[in-house]
């Protein structure tokens, strides 16, 4: 054993810092093999600086956090070793080396597999290195090689990146972020990182707390007098500047490529640190006519009604959208924002943006899966027990009714008090089949049914069609109206499951990814039936009433079939439209945020664009229908896959199959959200009027205006007068809309 120890350390190499810091560029393509962009790397990441220009202050900070006993060990920590071999022979959790001398190896790999060979051979060559270098010089390759984030490598990188000055001109509290960066720098920059766990808020506060904790090290191991600590401690933390994208990825470029590496380093064994050195060929799924088609469309709506020099509340006005291919996942097309450069959150992928009434499909889905409860039978589903729906069930559509358990008995909150739910214009719709409600998009029908139902098999529901579970509320009666914040990626592929007659497929940017040659990481395609074909081309039936004849009107692709669904969320924060074709799923969003405000909140829309209010009807829908008409010029006309009667024609809500009740009040005489048919758009062949206005639905009639959802019940206290207005708690009846980037249920995009 001592023999081969003895060969090995003589036979193996001691690595090279300049090796090990090299920096390459990744090349990214489209869908159709042309060459998208060569991005990553850059000067600064290829330099190396001697120890002499790194600043005692950064050298005692990394050592005091990472390795007090630097000058002094060997080079190696042979209990960590002894303990990561054991796990790891065990087939246990993997350990790096503790010591900085193995990390400073370690970095030298571009390899992060976790094995026994390369932690023996990590383990020797450490050996070697601590026996024939300098501290010193050790130090200064552990600097120069190190990942800060950001796409730093080194110290000088580094600096420059989050600071925009030299290493060598560091404070001792700046080196002291700077060292808690390299504890992972995802969860530590400030500015937020990929997944959930590292939104601006959590990372703020981690980031705070280990420069404090090392500052207070410092001290610990006699590297910084009390006195200096205390005066760095009371400047405050120091804050970093924001990160400045490489100018090569302006307009949605950037928002491409940041998707396409979230997604590799979510979904293979790259890591953002290895992706970052670059030298890979991404091949992604955006189609390059596709996106600019979008964005055309994106802008050319914000151009045109927009005016923020004229009005206040035009400022601050964001726009997101993706298209994603129903029957592959994939993500063809993207809006991120209006550059990449000055607007770094991608609209596209998570954002805490609350999706209103796009939500109520879900709930219609769950209902012709599992069935209206038997009051009689018990709460829970099972054969005999439930009653599957028809979307010609009929509900109470009236304004403020009294939500009910699906027994009957009247839901109180944890204060004891009643929820009356609100319809947009506190309209009164009196009995109205599912079709007709969700046509109209009247909110005292679907939020019973979810009751009627079970919110939790919505929730399933949510979850088989496609959103994250990250991305969705807690659990409340207004979780069936959408108090959700699905990314529009998330809520186009949900859509795009209906399209494809219930098959389910997660969205996807990256097909392949290769380096040398050889190939790195290779999309697999998976798919589950997250519903029955007939209960999703029923689904898309309904939301074909919504497009033809409803609230979605301004939609309309002529002759061309559309399934979709507006929503517009309580204070008129957000406003979305999501539909498909058979060949393409598209969601668009659109709501208010300051980013640079301290406390930052969704403002409320009403006279954005000289509109009173807001309705997915809106914008949305225009952005909508212009971009999928160019998406879709030329490509043949498909029909929807015709659905087959389901459920039974059951009545909720405290309706009945007696006579036709009387009329209520007519609806609001409020400026109607939907937009006149194209005087170019063909009479569709479906739905007929039969079907759409019953006779159960005395006032049903085209151009009445969407509901809004009334998803922000009153707070703790509410009176059984509640009205669904601002100003709700969580764990009552719904939630605040989140704080951009939150959910009530932290939530960080699977693509970004």
């Amino acid at each position: 054993m001592l023999g081969t120890v003895g060969v090995a350390l003589a036979v193996v190499q001691v690595p090279s810092a300049q090796l090990a810091s090299k920096v390459q560029k990744n090349v990214y393509y489209w869908s159709d093999g042309k060459q998208m962009v060569v991005a990553g790397g850059g000067s600064l990441n290829r330099q190396i600086v001697p120890i002499s220009q790194i600043p005692l202050s950064m050298q005692n900070a990394v050592i005091s956090a990472e390795n007090a006993s630097f000058y002094k060990d060997w080079g190696v920590d042979p209990m960590g070793i002894a303990r990561a071999v054991v796990k790891m022979a065990q087939g246990g959790e993997t350990q790096s080396g503790s010591t900085i001398t193995q990390q400073f190896v370690k970095n030298t790999y571009l390899s992060q597999e976790q094995t026994l060979k390369r932690k023996v051979t990590e383990l020797l060559i450490s050996v070697k290195v601590g026996a024939t270098q300098d501290k010193r010089d050790i130090l200064a390759g552990y600097l120069n090689t190190a990942y800060y984030g950001r796409g730093a490598y080194g110290i000088q990188a580094a600096a420059r990146a989050y600071y925009d000055k030299d290493c060598s001109d560091l404070t001792p509290s700046e080196s002291a972020y700077l060292a808690a960066t390299l504890n992972g720098p995802n969860l530590y920059d400030p500015y937020g990182g990929q997944g959930p766990a590292a939104t601006p808020e959590k990372n703020t506060k981690r980031a705070t707390d280990r420069w404090k904790w090392t500052l207070d090290r410092e001290v610990e191991v006699g590297h910084l007098s009390a006195a200096d600590r205390d005066k760095w401690v009371g400047q405050g933390f120091p804050q970093p500047q924001k990160p400045r994208p490489a100018t090569n990825r302006a307009g949605q470029i950037g928002y491409l490529t940041d998707l396409a590496d979230n997604y590799i380093t979510a979904h293979s064994t790259i890591s953002k640190g290895e992706l970052d050195k670059g030298g890979y060929q991404i091949y992604t799924t955006f189609d390059r006519k596709k996106v600019n088609a979008l964005a055309k469309s994106v802008e050319a709506v914000r151009r045109a009604n927009l005016k923020p020099d004229l009005r206040e509340v035009d400022k601050f006005v964001q726009f997101g959208g993706a298209s994603v291919e129903p029957g592959t996942g994939k993500i063809v097309a993207i809006y991120g924002g209006e550059n990449a450069l000055t607007h770094f959150t991608n609209n596209a992928d998570y954002t805490g943006v609350q999706v209103g009434s796009t939500f109520k499909p879900f709930v219609l889905a769950a209902a012709m899966t599992h069935g209206k409860r038997n009051p009689a039978l018990g709460p829970r589903q099972g054969d005999g027990e439930r009653t599957l729906v028809s979307p010609e069930s009929v509900y109470n559509g009236d304004n403020k009714l009294t939500l009910r358990m699906y027994n009957g008995a009247v839901w109180h909150d944890r204060n004891g008090s009643e929820w009356h739910q609100k319809n947009d214009g506190d309209e009164n719709r009196g009995l109205i089949s599912l079709r007709t409600a969700m046509q109209f998009s009247a909110n005292t029908p679907y939020i019973q049914l979810g009751m009627d139902v079970g919110t939790d098999l919505v929730r399933e529901a949510a979850l088989a069609a496609g959103l994250d579970e990250e991305q969705l509320a807690s659990i409340t009666p207004t979780f069936s109206l959408g108090t959700s914040a699905p990314s529009a990626i998330r809520l186009a592929g949900a859509y795009a499951t209906f399209a494809d007659s219930g098959r389910q497929i997660d969205p996807y940017s990256v097909t392949k990814v290769e380096k040398n040659g050889k190939p790195a990481y290779a999309h697999e395609q998976k798919s589950e039936q997250a519903f029955t074909s007939d209960v999703a081309n029923n689904v898309t039936d309904v939301l074909r009433t919504v497009v033809e004849a409803g609230t979605g009107t301004a939609a309309k692709l002529g002759a061309r079939p559309v399934a979709g669904k507006t929503g517009t969320t309580d204070g008129n924060r957000s406003a979305w439209f999501a539909g498909y074709t058979p060949q393409l799923s598209t969601a668009i969003g659109m709501y208010r945020v300051d980013p640079n405000a301290k406390n930052q909140e969704f403002l409320s829309m009403r006279g954005v664009g000289g509109q009173p209010t807001i309705h997915g009807a809106s914008f949305p829908a225009e952005i909508w229908a212009d971009y999928m008409g160019k998406a879709l010029k030329g490509v043949p006309v498909r029909q929807f896959d015709p659905p087959r009667p389901i459920g039974e024609k059951i009545f909720g809500g405290g309706a009945s199959p007696s006579p036709a009740p009387a009329p209520s009040a007519s609806p609001s005489a409020s400026p109607s959200e939907t937009a006149e048919p194209s005087p170019s758009a063909p009479p569709s062949p479906s739905p007929k009027p039969s079907r759409t206005c019953g006779l159960l639905d005395p006032r049903c009639r085209t151009g009445d205006h969407e509901g809004t959802d009334g998803g922000t019940p009153a707070g703790p206290g509410a009176t059984s007068g509640a009205t669904g207005g601002p100003g709700g708690q969580e764990g009552d009846l719904g939630d605040e809309p989140a704080p951009p980037g939150q959910s009530r249920r932290q939530g960080g995009g699977l693509f970004g």
